[in-house]
């Protein structure tokens, strides 16, 4: 484990250094040349790359992966594993549903109405990513959503292994959620097929779903193009350590967010020195004796007060934040960049990456500033119906004032003239 002290300059600056330090884990990456590729070659270059990247040699003729194979792959799950997977999506569903607004109708004091409606899109991709792992839990957590949100077309992309097919959780997963179409490819490939098309698959909407450095940036190149839930980078967990935090628990909270990649920062503030102490030592231990998390990049703060740490916790904001604090309830409602806060000693991320149905689709990298988590919210789009009626005497006027001002005379006409 790579372990780093960061002096304390106050939450903004000692924010930028992490930002900093966390950005120095990933190189950058330049997608242009592969979007160029997909746009003019389509399919023939998504199964080159495949078979360059993913599957070598197996000789992929066909990105669609036949539905029957999701439903085999679902029919011979485990029970325990199958049993997890539906409480899993149960817990998903349950958090998406009331998160679907009401159609509502201003009425102002002219007389005009403004009816505010919401409708979903047509179609949405999702990336579930592969290589270090499969994971069935992504397709849960963005397929499900879509779907509460109404959204009729959901098509899952996922690179395929040596073999030349999607994981058999991956599919289980889709056909769980009654998903049938899916793609065996992945990377940037996989984003600039589902926004821009190839002869096998047709465009979406909107792309959602985490995944690494080449993914992030294709779904930077095609928003505009797509709509994108957002540039979910690399995991990150933020954990603010009490007096009574248990260093071990920490530790395996720490290390447990280090198995999504070497690339995901991990920091530990704390306002006693001890406190961090211990944690380290317990990080370091866990690391040194698992295999997966042993080159994980930790950061080490300590913070005069615990008023500094939620400080710092809102300027860094990051995706995951614990509070292993006595006083955690207290202080929850108080952080408001995070992408999900975990209150409590038993507020494992681990919980929200799998079963507490929150979803594990969240901003990273400073995004928690604007953007929150995956949800329906992601697969939907507002529209206004506007109805004037008998307030065009009224407000004609106005509109003829301000569209003059504006050098826009002829939008002053079009208003005037329904006096």
């Amino acid at each position: 484990m790579r372990a780093r002290r960061f002096e304390w300059e106050g939450p903004l600056d000692t924010a930028s250094a992490l930002r900093g330090w966390a950005s120095e884990l990933t190189p950058p990456v330049d997608v242009g040349e592969i979007l160029d590729e997909v746009l003019t070659r389509g399919d023939e270059v998504v199964l080159e790359l495949t078979d360059r990247f993913d599957a070598p040699g197996a000789g992929l003729e066909s990105l669609r992966v036949d539905p029957e194979d999701a439903a085999a792959a679902l029919a011979v799950l485990e029970p325990d594993l199958r049993e997890a997977m539906e409480a899993a999506a149960a817990n998903i569903r349950a958090v998406a549903e009331p998160q679907i607004g009401a159609e509502r109708t201003v009425e102002l004091p002219a007389g005009q109405s403004v009816r505010l409606r919401e409708v979903p899109v047509g179609a949405a991709g999702v990336y579930a990513p592969g290589g270090r792992a499969a994971y069935p839990s992504s397709v849960l957590m963005c397929a499900i959503p879509a779907q509460v949100a109404g959204v009729e077309r959901v098509a899952v992309a996922s690179p395929p292994g040596p073999d030349g097919r999607v994981h058999s959780l991956v599919l289980a997963a889709a056909a769980l959620c009654g998903v049938e179409e899916i793609y065996a490819m992945g990377g940037a490939q996989a984003i600039f097929a589902l926004a821009y098309g190839t002869e096998t698959v047709a465009p979406v909407d909107v792309i959602v779903g985490p995944g690494n450095a080449w993914v992030r940036e294709a779904k930077r190149a095609v928003y505009g193009q797509v709509g994108i839930d957002s540039l979910a980078g690399p995991s990150e967990l933020m954990l603010i350590a009490g007096h009574d935090t248990d260093p071990e628990w920490a530790a395996l909270d720490l290390c447990a967010q280090a198995e999504h990649g070497p690339e995901s920062p991990l920091v530990a503030v704390a306002v006693e020195e001890q406190v961090l102490d211990e944690i380290a030592a317990a990080a370091e231990a866990a690391a040194a004796t698992r295999p997966s998390v042993s080159d994980a990049a930790l950061a080490l703060v300590q913070v005069p007060e615990t008023e500094a740490a939620i400080a710092l916790a809102n300027a860094y904001a990051p995706e995951h934040l614990e509070l292993l604090e006595t006083d955690a309830a207290l202080l929850a409602d108080r952080a408001v960049t995070a992408g999900c806060v975990f209150v409590g000693r038993h507020g494992a991320t681990a919980f929200g990456d799998y079963l507490a149905g929150s979803n594990h689709v969240l901003p990273t990298g400073g995004a928690g500033r604007y953007a929150g988590p995956l949800g329906p919210g992601s697969f939907r789009r507002r529209i206004s119906n506007v109805e004037i009626g008998a307030a065009a005497g009224e407000l004609a006027p106005h509109v003829n004032a301000l569209a003059t001002a504006e050098g826009f005379p002829v939008h002053g006409e079009s208003a005037m003239i329904r006096r």
